[in-house]
């Protein structure tokens, strides 16, 4: 397949991520998690967000997510979140199904929701004839690339304290957000007030596996039972393990990231110079989104394919991964530019 800007999903398995997975396999090791590459794993990500964090780890994204919802909510009760939201949007109906509780959305022009508008969502408190907000849920970046600031964090967690909510992190791209916010991991997460986290590996050079981690102590109580019922229970867990081993050792997930959201920058960049290209969005992290005109956009894509994100706008994303090159970003501008250039003759 032709490179593309479609997902960084598309991205294959970085070589030393894949150099950990072939080590994994040398011999036996215990099942379901009760091997040293679990214990490592997990010690490393104590020493980033504390040693009272716990740390799960399950195979994907829908499931990190969910499954730590799931901790947090009954089923009459409602989880606030945005409107761009991943699990209102791309995760099917599996938050409604395996919750059994309504999300609340806000409209959102850049992705991120304000305090003002949590506010304006938490109705009804204590009618039994209404759902009862439990959890705010954020993306971080936001599924517009945007990224929030520490304060903007801490002034949504200090919404869910008043009203005695959770707050729950989608951090699927959480190393490009940090790498974004030059600042460390427990940063803009616990020590923001982020109660549960979904921490992402697969978009950031991984092959799969997702970590859950509960940085409020006491919410992970039963929590193996629920993550074995959730289906989310490797049992050669260290396969998962060891990736995040990897991730995680010499800031490979920093140097990935970096990689990345410098790469998206440069394509802004040159996108930004041409007559008949709108970038929408801030460019804080790996995507870039951009508005073209409509006949520009298949021709486009049968060079390098992306996704159309907004098709009444025809606002387009274009993501960038940790193995994006610069002959990449110069090939795909040096072809947007002949397109708008015969456009505009």
């Amino acid at each position: 397949m032709k490179r593309t800007f479609a997902s960084d999903n598309y991205a294959g398995v970085h070589p030393e991520i894949m150099g950990a997975l072939i080590a994994a396999n040398k011999d036996h090791e215990v099942s379901y998690g009760a091997d040293p590459y679990t214990e490592r794993a997990s010690k490393m990500f104590k020493d980033h967000f504390g040693d009272d964090v716990d740390v799960f780890f399950v195979y994907n994204g829908t499931g990190a997510n969910v499954l730590g919802l799931s901790t947090l909510v009954q089923s009459f009760h409602s989880i606030i979140c945005s409107s761009l939201a991943h699990i209102h949007v791309d995760e099917s109906t599996a938050p409604e199904k395996f919750l059994g509780c309504k999300l609340v959305t806000i409209e959102t022009s850049d992705g991120k929701i304000y305090p003002e508008g949590i506010e304006n969502s938490i109705q009804r408190v204590g009618d039994q004839h209404h759902p009862q907000v439990k959890v705010i849920s954020i993306s971080q970046p936001t599924e517009y690339g945007t990224v929030y600031s520490i304060e903007e964090v801490k002034a949504i967690s200090n919404v869910a304290k008043k009203h005695n909510l959770y707050l729950h992190m989608d951090g699927s791209r959480i190393a490009n957000a940090a790498v974004s916010l030059s600042a460390n991991f427990r940063s803009f997460t616990r020590d923001a007030g982020v109660d549960v986290l979904s921490f992402g590996g697969t978009k950031n050079g991984m092959m799969f596996g997702e970590a859950i981690l509960f940085l409020t102590p006491g919410l992970s109580k039963s929590f193996q039972y629920v993550r074995k019922q959730g289906m989310q229970l490797h049992s050669k867990m260290r396969f998962i393990s060891a990736q995040f081993e990897a991730l995680l050792t010499n800031e490979l997930w920093k140097r990935n990231a970096l990689h990345a959201n410098d790469m998206a920058r440069r394509l802004s960049q040159e996108i930004t110079k041409m007559e008949g290209a709108q970038i929408t969005q801030s460019v804080d992290a790996n995507g870039v989104f951009v508005s073209l005109p409509p006949p520009v956009i298949p021709l486009l894509q049968n060079d390098f394919f992306f996704y159309v994100w907004n098709e009444k706008k025809f606002e387009c994303r274009l993501m960038c991964a940790y193995d994006t090159t610069g002959v990449d970003i110069e090939q795909f501008v040096r072809i947007l530019k002949e397109l708008l250039l015969k456009r505009n003759a």
